[in-house]
């Protein structure tokens, strides 16, 4: 089944439920991804409620009246060398194709995408926004200069903005100028603290262009990484005292100013230590600028998301990277850590949304310049013809980017016993969504139940399912 075939069955599902009549049990749509690969995001036969007053075992219980966080959505990143390849590598119709199956309502329906400021590892050169001659300074930024982004970044993230207006923005530095650095270097290195009102400036300069060009950012990170200073690509060291007096005294006030104020998120790194963004979050000062926590997952266990969550309740999450690669080619395995991982317990954890690195790499895991050098994008583009392959992080992202809207709610969920990892959503038109996996090495045979309702389920070893039905009160 294509995915606009599959699309338009989720929409007939919605509204059908709606014209459901009173004495007619709703049907559950499923779509389904296998461990070998045999099934990818396909859609199953629909499951029928068993009687309203059937009792069950082993039941995984959804109750929409326990809400938690809102969704903002998932996505991926447009690096340099993602814009370069929708812009180069392909023709404009199969550009256009492209971003209307990765960003449109018909297709996987991506809603979230994270910009780098300057250069990455995956860039063709290295640059900020403000580059200068060794031992220049430029503390009026007068020679700032959004070239390089203009180039291909900013145009493909207009054309994915056009497929999908309601995206949402995320940006993150991976260095600060050279001539702000006491490395004198893109390359490794810290802030200057005299630099430190000049840098804030420099994201505002930032945060004007991009809206000037139609892509306003919603939210922004301090900096990608902050405890690493790669050796051979553009990075920066900002420990927590650091990052807390920037966004306290520099930051967070300059960009609380604007007309449309811009959301900060602390850390943008791995799992293994929360300790980081809650001495940021500890600090009175920098604490009301600080909207929330990012996490990265090459380090560390997703329980940090959750230990950060409980001493923080107010504060917002978001997992905002991880890159698949050479270093995991098994389908089975990738798939099932990712989705239990990046999807299922972030969003157990408060998570507001998912975003994976590249969202295109070519057949060489590039182009980048230092950093990773086998990294797999969401796609691979082929830089020789063109033709495009959906990886495993294609069908992750899509087994929730689908089916879980914006402005949904995460909804408890629990049981369906050992094995079966799991995460709830009520989407605004009162759809439900589920999406699990049964982690376990023989098949799971759950009932789920929903209000007055259950249905049974029987999902094969190492399986991803997304689940989706109409609410009681939708069926009514």
């Amino acid at each position: 089944m294509t995915l606009r075939r599959g699309l338009a069955v989720l929409a007939a599902l919605a509204l059908s439920a709606c014209q459901t009549l009173p004495d007619r049990a709703p049907t559950m749509a499923v779509w389904a991804s296998s461990a070998d690969a045999s099934r990818k995001l396909e859609r199953q036969a629909d499951i029928s409620a068993l009687p309203a007053a059937t009792s069950v075992p082993d039941e995984l219980v959804i109750d929409p009246g326990q809400p938690d966080q809102e969704i903002v959505g998932f996505g991926a990143a447009m690096t340099d060398s993602s814009a370069l390849l929708l812009r180069d590598k392909l023709t404009p119709a199969a550009r256009e194709t492209l971003l209307r199956e990765l960003f449109g309502a018909d297709g996987l329906a991506l809603n979230f995408m994270r910009l780098p400021i300057g250069a990455s590892d995956f860039s063709v050169k290295h640059y900020s926004l403000n580059d200068l001659a060794p031992g220049e300074t430029d503390p009026q930024l007068t020679r700032f200069s959004m070239a390089e982004a203009e180039a291909a970044q900013i145009p493909m993230a207009q054309a994915a903005r056009r497929v999908n207006p309601d995206l949402v923005l995320m940006a993150s530095p991976w260095s600060a100028p050279a001539w702000m650095k006491d490395s004198a270097s893109l390359i490794k290195g810290q802030l200057r603290q005299e630099h430190y009102g000049t840098y804030a400036r420099y994201f505002a300069r930032y945060l004007d262009a991009m809206e000037a060009a139609g892509l306003p950012v919603r939210y922004v990170s301090v900096q990608n990484e902050p405890d690493f200073e790669p050796a051979n690509y553009p990075g920066m060291r900002v420990p927590p005292a650091a990052r807390a007096a920037f966004i306290g005294q520099h930051l967070g006030p300059l960009l609380a100013k604007r007309k449309n104020p811009v959301r900060v998120l602390d850390w943008d790194h791995n799992w293994d230590q929360p300790q980081q963004p809650l001495a940021v979050l500890a600090d009175p000062v920098a604490n009301p600028f600080v909207a929330g926590v990012a996490w990265h997952c090459y380090a560390g266990d997703p329980a940090a998301m959750e230990t950060v969550r409980r001493a923080h309740p107010d504060k917002e999450v978001f997992f905002t990277e991880c890159s698949g690669g050479q270093w995991a080619p098994n389908w089975g395995e990738t798939l099932g850590w990712m989705i239990d991982n990046l999807i299922i317990a972030p969003s157990r954890a408060g998570s507001r949304g998912t975003l994976l690195w590249n969202l295109a790499l070519d057949e060489t895991y590039g182009p980048h310049l230092g950093g990773c050098g086998d990294c797999r994008g969401v796609v691979t583009i082929d830089s020789r013809s063109g033709a495009v392959t959906r990886n495993v992080e294609y069908y992750v992202l899509g087994h929730v980017s689908r089916f879980v809207r914006p402005g949904a709610r995460r909804v408890a969920s629990q049981g369906g016993g050992a094995d079966v990892r799991h995460a709830a959503f009520r989407n605004p038109d009162g759809s439900l969504a589920l999406v699990l996996r049964n982690a376990g090495k023989s098949a799971a045979a759950l009932a789920i139940r929903s209000g007055g309702r259950a249905w049974r389920v029987t999902v094969p070893a190492g399986e991803v399912m997304t689940l989706v039905w109409p609410d009681e009160g939708t069926a009514r």
